[in-house]
Formats: structure tokens, sequence, C-alpha cells
């Protein structure tokens, strides 16, 4: 079995309030004072607080402005070249930041034997594991992969890649790294795909160290992993490239069918775990949004509490697609009860419409 040893998060050094997002996008967006209105009510119920991003414009006056152009009309409006070059500026060192906060005190950086690297918020060849590497001067040796454009369940898919290899090779020492910038592709269309993205949408980084199970250090066993495609969700939830940046398809749709299949989709996970749904005693959920976890409460008749974990995240951080769920993880460890032995089911939703899920023991 592998063990979850340590979990490392970080955050750009901007943060802004919501409220303040709210007022630069109603500006982008060059809305008349009902549609301000409508957008206000829409922040003001978001359970976000305030959120993290490499582009401190979203908290300055038009004439501070470092990433957007400082004209009326907004142009020229960053091109997705111009984006990628501020994600290659800031994912490395934000990446790197992650990882030190994880293995330090449990490992040296030159012990890591494996790098898995996870983002799709850019792409590029050589990529982030490269310049990971260089910048922490790691083995040329170094075993090294990538999970690009699977969105915000795609650290669960990574987890279970590295649960593979430390089953493979017991002196395995992984490090999955999680890392989007997410509000690099704020579009000023006032669509309800960007309005929903640039209400929800942050930057952040979390970098998990994985080994096979030693009784030396305390940690999550990682039990089982379960995913699904739910195809009648298809189009409900998609991420696309184009020449202005990435584009955000997030229906409205998405909790009634979460809501609808979140209940059977844990009682199939969980059906070769020898576990029952009431012997679970943390619920790990990506918080995708308010609506979604209102809605996975709703489906799995949770008592309150049960997802106060997401909640937190959701409020101090806004969705930082796949890093958010290793968040949440990371609070569940840090808790005091974590002492006594947890049963934690882990569970994040992305394009297709797909769900990822895990199982682990502490």
């Amino acid at each position: 079995m592998s063990k979850i040893i340590s979990i490392g998060t970080t955050v750009p050094p901007h943060k802004h309030d919501q409220e303040n997002i709210l007022h630069f996008m109603q500006n982008v967006f060059a809305m008349d004072e009902v549609e301000k209105r409508k957008l206000r009510f829409l922040y003001h119920h978001s359970g976000i607080e305030h959120r993290y991003s490499v582009i401190s414009d979203y908290s300055r006056q038009v004439n501070e402005w470092k990433f957007y152009p400082h004209s009326e009309n907004l142009e020229p409006f960053p091109s997705l070249e111009q984006r990628m070059v501020w994600y290659n500026k800031f994912a490395g060192p934000l990446s790197v930041d992650a990882i030190r906060n994880a293995i330090d005190g449990h490992i040296h950086p030159g012990e890591i034997t494996h790098l898995i690297t996870v983002s799709c918020t850019g792409m590029s060849a050589p990529g982030l594991d490269l310049q990971i590497m260089d910048l922490m001067d790691l083995p040329n040796t170094i075993y090294r992969t990538s999970v690009n454009f699977m969105g915000c369940y795609a650290a669960i898919h990574a987890l279970k890649m590295a649960d593979a290899i430390c089953k493979q090779d017991k002196k395995a020492k992984v490090v999955v790294v999680c890392t989007e910038l997410c509000t690099l592709h704020f579009q000023r269309e006032a669509t309800l795909d960007n309005i929903s993205s640039s209400l929800l949408f942050s930057d952040g980084s979390a970098a998990v160290l994985i080994s096979h199970d030693d009784e030396k250090e305390k940690g999550l066993i990682l039990s089982h992993f379960y995913a699904e495609i739910i195809p009648k969700g298809k189009r409900d939830m998609a991420w696309e490239i184009s020449s202005s940046g990435f584009l955000m398809t997030l229906s409205g749709y998405i909790p009634e069918l979460i809501e609808e299949d979140f209940d059977p989709l844990v009682t199939r996970a969980l059906k070769n775990t020898g576990l029952e749904k009431s012997e679970i005693t943390h619920w790990c959920v990506h918080p995708g949004g308010k609506r979604i976890l209102e809605a996975i409460y709703k489906s799995l008749h949770l008592t309150n509490g049960k997802l106060q974990a997401s909640y937190n995240i959701l409020r101090d951080f806004g969705n930082m697609s796949s890093p958010t769920i290793l968040f949440v993880l990371k609070e569940m460890m840090h808790k005091s009860e974590m002492d006594e032995e947890k049963k934690i089911f882990g569970a994040a939703f992305g394009p297709g419409l797909t769900m990822e899920t895990f199982v682990a023991i502490g």
C-alpha cells in the first residue's frame, strides 16, 4: 500500500477580496446598473470571501494594471501567448514552494525518485516538470510524467498513478504537484460561462509526498480508487483552448447532475472497500462551488458540518481547480482528531463529466 506522508500548499502573493474582483469584473463586462446588481447578488452568495492570483490588477486602479491593457475598450485584450508567458514565469516557482513545503522535515530534494506534475491552465514543451527540475536541481535521471488538461479531478488521477508506482517500488519517494493559474484566463464577454469562471476560480499550488507504507512515518494510507464518466454531462463541463485563452463551459445543470448521481456513485465506489457509507468519518470533496457542495449534502443526506473543510477552502481560496481537493485533505490531516483512525472518502469532478474518488485511512 502507499501512504500520503505530507501535503504542502502555497498561493500567489496577491490576495483579492471577492468584493474587489466583483468591481473589476463589472467594469470588464461593461455592465449597466441592472446587470451589476445581478452580478453583485451572485458574488455575495458564492461562499467565497477572497481569492489569490498571480495578477495584481483585480484589486488595483486601472492605471496600476500590469496584465490588462489600460485602454477604455481593453484592447489589445491579453492573447493566449501573453497568458502563457505569465504562466511560464510564475507556475514553476509556485510549484517549487509547494514541493518544499511538502518535503520539509521528511526528505531532501535529491531523494525524490518520481515527479508527477498536474496542470490544465498552461502547456508547453519543455514544460513545468523540467522547469521544476532545474529550479530544484533534481537529478536529470528522475522519473517524471505529467497530467495535463484534466481539470479539477486531476489530483486524484495523479494520486492513483503515485499509488501504482509505490506499490511496485517500495523505495519510491513520489512527489505530485498540482499548479493552476486559472485567473490568467478570465474573459471579457459577459457570457454565463465567463461570469461563472470569473466568480469562482483562483490560483494555487499543492504538492503531495507519497511513499510505500512505512510505519516510521505517520500519514494516510491510500486504500481504493474509483472513477466514472457521466455521459449525459459531457458538454456541461468543458475546458477548451482558444486564441484568447482557455475557455470554460460550466453549465448551471452540473449541481443537479451531481445531486442525482453522487449517492449511487459513492455506493459503487465503496463496493469493494469493505466499508459502508455510514462508516465514512470525513468527506473530502472538491469545492467546485457552493451549489455543488449543497447538491452533495442533499444527495448523501449529510448532517451539518460534514463538508466544513470543503466550505472553508472555498471561502478562503475559491476554486483553484486541481490543487483544491489537496487543500481540503491537508486541512483534514492537520486536525487534532486525526490522531484517531479516520476513514476518508474523497471526490472531485471535471470535464466529461468525470467523477474521480479515493478512500484513505489514517
